[in-house]
């Protein structure tokens, strides 16, 4: 007789794993964490310069849904070193940035591209494009406002 509520509790314990373990099977996988703003760290072999950006922060005015907005910002490598742009990143993906693929001489000027598609994006869209190069201040913030008026 005291074997009976052994074997009915130890069933039940089966069955409470086994459901668990089927909840966890049939559960939605988690989404993938995007990282946005990644840590660039400075390469200790690469010599440190500076950057100076002339229009680090633009009005783009308004642009109809639907229309690509090309945007470039301006910079000059202000210090005595090779300025080298590691990478760049946008904020969101309707933002596509473009790097310079060669180093920049110190006095040099180069620019940095960026292409926003305005597709049902409806609203002010205030966007962000990160620079990481080899300068004191690994990263850099460049910004640009956008207002998408709906097609008429």
């Amino acid at each position: 007789m005291k074997k009976a509520p052994i074997i009915i509790f130890s069933l039940f314990i089966v069955a409470a794993v086994a459901i668990v373990a089927m909840n966890k099977k049939n559960a939605p996988l988690p989404a993938k964490k995007i990282i946005v703003n990644p840590k660039h760290e400075s390469d200790p072999g690469i010599p440190l310069t500076a950057i100076t950006f002339t229009d680090a922060v633009q009005n783009m005015g308004k642009v109809e849904d639907g229309k690509k907005v090309e945007i470039v910002f301006h910079f000059q490598n202000t210090g005595n070193e090779l300025l080298i742009i590691k990478d760049v990143a946008a904020s969101c993906g309707c933002t596509i940035p473009e790097k310079p693929l060669e180093p920049i001489a110190p006095g040099e000027k180069g620019i940095i591209k960026a292409s926003f598609d305005s597709k049902g994006r409806e609203g002010l869209n205030h966007k962000v494009i990160y620079v990481y190069a080899n300068t004191k201040e690994a990263k850099h913030d460049l910004t640009f406002d956008v207002e998408v008026t709906p097609i008429d």
